[in-house]
């Protein structure tokens, strides 16, 4: 909202020489975020002058230019005239005659231009040397006129460069009111009675206690029972909802001439408003609207039947609108309608007019001006639906006061009659149908703000400030019966009352109290498993990302996941960002490959990426509840849609491409495989202090054979590592070998103890014992291993698997598994013969469970 200091001032009383900047701080202080500071940009010398001689020279190329003396008084003709009498100057405009007073910027002086400040200096043109420019409105940043340069007189009327006594070499800067300033402010959206002047200057009053003078306080016709014939007809108005429009105030002026130019105060102010000047009877509508907060809209009277319907549109229904958009109506948005029926539309109800009833200028002499207050959901349901924004329908969707409808329809009148020489009709129409002309009361604990803010207020201080507001306060005891302002529909409970105590009495007295840190309160065990887990990875060398968690059912197949994969029931978003990529990802490998991908696009050929997050795994059969915004749901009804949260657990992914060692000087390097991801895999669980073992496993998208399960020792699956399919990396445009891990990070945190756990070194001495065993190709050696120990039994502390043979000794479908088995007692020295004991076992289980052979 942008508000000129000037029309400020009308409205609330400024100290003398106070600054926009002082002005802005002043609503920062109760809630108004500053956008900006605004000023004309133009700075002198900007001065009155006297055209002397004017001498149209034709050019080669066709234009007419017209060399001038201009007079601008005798110290600046000094400084810079060419001759004794005035300024040479060169000027492309015709719209004037010698003997005019202009504005002229001369050397020195600085003009606002699109791509920056332009600072005006004598220059050499159409072979003459120009001092200096004769300007025009657009030039000075008035107005948008640059058919032809300004002509004093024209512009502010005979009567006030008379009464002024402006003469050659006058400054101008002030009289075009090129020193005023323009405070932007930025407007919440339950502040919506800050988008008007009104309310701007009610919330400096806040501030400031400078004395309010409120425009809606004036003389208001009352209505009459022959006014124009207006219907309300909203029967479809949802259950529970106010109607689409509950009051409507029609006035009428007859005989204007709009042909006439609106005021220069007035063009000025909507101006600096950010509004462009259109014509005198929209001009008045909007100078209302930015005055006092409410939109109006003005009809050519001759055009409209009678009556003035306000209804819900009517199935296949189309309208024009003012921006030339023929637009499709929905059953929802409301309408003004003309007509026995209500057939000829004339309106969205609140967003914008229709081409039919459109006010002419030079056409139109009778005005019907509409000043009504519609629902605010109703006007923002119709504006999203038909993304059409308005200034109207800005500020009805943020609420409208219903109090100053027929004030703002007066002011509307008196200013048409006033600027337009018309004629207002005593018959006035207001259909009042509002169900209570106050807004609902609030029962408020006196207490209540002191608890909520930490500032002792008092209970006379609450009252003071409520009354301040406008609210009506009444007490009883510490209790108080509020009734808010009907300008502010945002003061709905007794909490909207404790922030409006806590902002006019001012925010820089709350005090800063930095809490006190308790013990035992710090990170959970959770959250310090998951930077432990992205540390651990950090220090192998693999770089952390972050992926927009959404996928489409292409990548779904891109991985190859079978027709009934459960991954593949993921859940709908109702609003995705993409209509590409409407479902929450099931597995972090489902968008952590194209982070892969994409880098290695860019030039990045040896990576390695970890991301932890959450993947959403729906219940698809759980719905939630879509309770009221009214009143607080029932616990039945919270514990339904706590019940239909998906479960969305955490989960580590890994995926890397290119060398694990780089070749170089040193030697030949080494690329990445299995062997890394499930290295990695491991580090996971290490770093948690969870045991895992491997098994083989075949799992979409990895690689058959080349794929591991790791597991806990109670058989519980934590997640899969292994090199991705041949198939599934050609689809995804990954590099040949891309090798792949994803853990569920929540199940090896719920198996670690967040408890330091502290295994005694053991003094005892080590025996270690070596076995080959033949047993059949087709003989996983992770199985064997399990076998060795379960049959080694307590005594085994460590087995690994140093060697594998296949060749000319063994036969063709056989292999040879070398282990190196360690035992050691807690207690003792082990002798040779239970050490042999407990390997004899080991391999007596392997036969038994693999037909193993000693070899």
């Amino acid at each position: 909202m942008r508000v000129p200091v000037d029309w400020l001032g009308d409205y609330v009383e400024l100290p003398e020489g106070v600054t926009g900047e002082q002005i802005a701080a002043d609503l920062v202080a109760v809630g108004l975020e500053e956008e900006g500071l605004h000023t004309s940009g133009v700075s002198g010398p900007l001065v009155v002058g006297r055209v002397l001689e004017k001498h149209p020279e034709p050019q080669k190329n066709g234009k007419t230019i017209n060399w001038c003396q201009v007079d601008v008084g005798p110290e600046m003709n000094a400084v810079n005239g060419s001759v004794a009498e005035g300024v040479g100057i060169v000027c492309g405009a015709h719209n004037f005659e010698a003997g005019d007073l202009v504005a002229v910027i001369l050397p020195g002086g600085v003009l606002p231009t699109p791509s920056g400040p332009m600072t005006i200096s004598a220059r050499k043109t159409y072979g003459h040397v120009s001092a200096g420019m004769i300007c025009s409105v657009r030039e000075l940043g008035i107005g948008d006129d640059h058919d032809g340069i300004i002509v004093l007189p024209r512009l502010l009327g005979q009567e006030r460069v008379e009464e002024l006594g402006l003469a050659p070499g006058d400054d101008l800067i002030g009289v075009l009111g090129l020193d005023r300033e323009v405070v932007e402010v930025n407007v919440t959206p339950d502040r919506g009675y800050c988008f008007s002047i009104r309310g701007i200057a009610r919330e400096y009053s806040h501030s400031t206690g400078a004395p309010f003078r409120d425009p809606a306080d004036l003389p208001v016709d009352p209505a009459t029972e022959d006014g124009y014939a207006v219907e309300l007809r909203d029967e479809a108005h949802r259950d529970g909802e106010a109607p689409g429009c509950d009051r409507y105030v029609a006035r009428i002026v007859r005989g204007i001439d709009l042909t006439r130019q609106t005021p220069e105060w007035m063009a000025r102010r909507l101006t600096e408003a950010g509004m462009r000047p259109i014509g005198l009877a929209v001009d008045v509508t909007n100078y209302v609207m930015l005055a006092l907060g409410q939109p109006l809209h003005a009809f050519d009277l001759a055009t409209l039947d009678s009556p003035i319907v306000v209804r819900r549109a009517r199935a296949g229904e189309r309208l024009r609108t003012l921006d030339d958009v023929d637009r499709e109506l929905h059953p929802e948005d409301l309408l003004i309608t003309c007509g026995p029926d209500g057939g000829r539309i004339l309106a969205l109800a609140g967003v914008m007019g229709g081409e039919d009833g459109e006010v002419t200028p030079g056409e139109t002499t009778d005005v019907l001006v509409e000043s009504a207050h519609f629902d605010p959901r109703t006007v923002a349901r119709t504006s999203r639906r038909h993304k059409l924004s308005s200034e109207a329908a800005k500020r009805f969707e943020r609420g409208v006061d219903p109090g100053v409808t027929a004030a703002a329809a007066q002011l509307a009148v008196d200013l048409l009659v006033e600027l337009g020489g018309g004629t207002a009709d005593a018959a006035i129409t207001d259909r009042d149908e509002r169900a209570s002309t106050a807004m609902p009361a609030i029962e408020l604990d006196l207490d209540m703000p002191t608890r909520y803010v930490g500032v002792d207020y008092g209970h006379e201080r609450v009252v003071e400030l409520l009354r301040l507001i406008g609210c009506e306060v009444s007490t009883e005891g510490s209790t108080a019966t509020v009734v808010p302002p009907t300008w502010r529909p945002d003061l709905t409970d007794a909490p909207t009352l404790v922030e409006e105590v806590a902002r006019i009495d001012g925010y820089d007295k709350i005090p800063s109290v930095v809490p006190r840190a308790i013990g035992g309160r710090g990170l959970t065990h959770g959250q310090r498993s998951r930077r432990a887990v992205a540390y651990a990875l950090a220090g192998q060398g693999l770089h952390e990302v972050l992926t927009y968690p959404f996928v489409g059912t292409d990548r779904f197949d891109e991985l190859g996941l079978a027709a009934g994969d459960p991954r593949r029931a993921a859940l709908r978003l109702a609003n995705p960002l993409s209509d590409e990529a409407p479902f929450m990802r099931t597995e972090l490998l489902q968008t952590l490959p194209e982070a892969l991908r994409r880098n290695i696009s860019r030039g990045s050929r040896d990576v390695a990426l970890f991301e932890i997050d959450t993947v959403t795994v729906p219940h698809h059969a759980a719905s939630a509840p879509v309770p009221g915004v009214g009143a607080r749901p029932d616990d039945a009804t919270l514990q339904q849609i706590r019940d239909a949260v998906p479960h969305q657990p955490w989960h580590v992914a890994v995926v890397a491409a290119g060398q694990a060692d780089r070749s170089g000087w040193w030697g030949e390097g080494r690329p990445v495989d299995v062997t890394d991801v499930v290295g990695w895999a491991h580090s996971v669980a290490d770093t948690l202090g969870v045991p895992v073992r491997r098994r083989q496993g075949e799992r979409a998208p990895f690689h058959p054979g080349r794929c591991v399960e790791l597991l806990l020792e109670d058989g519980t699956s934590v997640g899969w590592a292994g090199e991705l399919h041949p198939k599934v990396v050609q689809r995804l445009g990954l590099p040949p070998r891309t090798s792949a891990a994803e853990l569920d990070l929540d199940v090896l945190v719920r198996a670690s103890d967040h408890r330091t756990q502290v295994s005694p070194l053991s003094t005892q001495p080590v025996a270690g014992s070596d076995v080959a065993l033949v047993v059949p190709r087709t003989v996983r050696y992770g199985d064997v291993e399990e076998s060795l120990r379960a049959g080694a039994g307590e005594l085994l502390e460590d087995i690994a698997l140093f060697d594998v043979y296949v060749g000319d000794q063994l036969g063709p479908d056989q292999q040879s598994l070398a282990f190196r088995m360690h035992f050691r007692a807690p207690d003792r020295t082990l002798t040779t013969e239970e050490v042999n004991a407990a390997r004899d076992a080991a391999v007596d289980r392997a036969a038994r469970d693999h037909g193993a052979v000693l070899r």
